[in-house]
């Protein structure tokens, strides 16, 4: 026994120095603890909607201060048109509508019913769910507590759901899917182009040769650009034939974003692989570096705006929650680049950077 607890003892030390398996052991329950409870929620907070308010009487007023009372919208008041609304939902400004047709108080006061529409983004199925039930229970509560006389009236919610009528799965995942496996393969497999050289001793004679580190740079990347291309044609085939999710806008513009997208993935990856010094640190870096914060950061899995502003911060130099926006944008509610614009300027300017970055530490001498 006391040959075993010697070996014990001996192994705690290990652990015990070894500051990288404490990080995990430590570190990481905690980050996951902290995130996943508290800045990582479903729940409907500081959501973006529009109030059309056509009807302007005393209860539509009402039932408006009540919802702004709530705290879990963002509430845009002024009165737009049906196309300016569309606009709105195309380029993101907003997550749904409140409509109040002309002469809702007067319905309600004699005839004892009125409608009004809700309309939702349902892109994101749980998101609109969740948003339709909170604006719907608003109205109810009110319409239980402010009975105009002794027979009961009836506020009837009518609603919309925007690109997915349906509320099929598949235009909600997808996206995120695209982004999540562009991201993953092209920055593992330039993640190990050359550092690869380095284990195999074959760096040298790049170093040597006449050619520049843009050069070395630009022709690691380009066979993977080409074969990530062949892998996003036929995500998009899978996606339109076997899960029945059209491409509503236009194809070029949705493969050139994407052609976009690969280039950012694939100069993070070349820089991981100029930093690290072994194939499996760079594998690692790539999954683990890469795979969580998609998940998590990017939009995909929990809204953005529900985060705390720091972590709102983070997901803004994530490439995916840019490219996740552009695909939903494009392919699922059919807009142009019109509505894509800033963020295609961003992905640019990503890849620019990761690519003078990458240059930059580009070491021309093997030490």
């Amino acid at each position: 026994m006391k040959q075993f607890f010697s070996f014990v003892k001996k192994e705690f030390r290990h652990v015990l120095r070894d500051r990288r398996v404490l990080l995990i052991l430590f570190g990481m329950p905690v980050v996951q603890v902290l995130l996943f409870g508290f800045a990582l929620t479903n729940e409907v907070k500081n959501t973006k909607i529009v109030i059309a308010d056509y009807a302007k009487d005393e209860v539509s007023q009402q039932i408006i201060t009540k919802i702004d009372a709530s705290h879990y919208f963002d509430i845009e008041k002024n009165v737009l048109s049906n196309k300016q609304i569309e606009t709105a939902f195309k380029e993101g400004k907003i997550k749904a509508a409140l409509v109040f047709p002309a002469g809702f108080g007067e319905n309600l006061s004699h005839g004892n019913k009125a409608q009004l529409q809700i309309i939702a983004d349902a892109t994101d199925i749980n998101m609109s769910n969740q948003i339709t039930a909170y604006l719907t229970a608003i109205i109810l509560d009110y319409q239980q507590q402010n009975q105009l006389s002794k027979i009961p009236y009836q506020i009837i919610p009518e609603m919309r759901m925007l690109y997915n009528p349906q509320l099929k799965g598949a235009p909600n995942f997808v996206p995120g899917v695209m982004a999540m496996v562009l991201l993953l393969i092209c920055v593992m497999m330039t993640a190990i182009a050359i550092v690869k050289e380095k284990e195999t001793g074959t760096m040298e004679v790049l170093l040597v040769s006449p050619m520049k580190p843009w050069t070395i740079i630009v022709s690691k990347a380009a066979p993977y650009l080409i074969l990530s291309l062949i892998d996003l044609i036929a995500i998009l085939l899978l996606s339109v034939y076997i899960l029945q999710v059209p491409v509503n806008g236009n194809i070029f513009l949705l493969l050139a974003e994407s052609t976009l997208f690969i280039l950012t993935c694939l100069m993070l990856g070349i820089l991981i692989s100029i930093q690290t010094s072994s194939q499996e640190i760079a594998m690692l870096i790539s999954l683990v570096g890469m795979m969580m914060p998609t998940m998590m950061l990017s939009g995909f899995m929990f809204p953005t705006e529900n985060m705390p502003y720091p972590l709102q911060l983070i997901s803004n130099i994530l490439p995916s929650k840019w490219y996740y926006i552009i695909v939903k944008t494009v392919m699922i509610k059919g807009a142009g680049f019109s509505a894509v614009w800033k963020e295609t300027l961003i992905l640019a300017g990503i890849t620019m950077l990761l690519f003078f970055v990458s240059l930059k530490k580009f070491k021309i001498r093997l030490q």
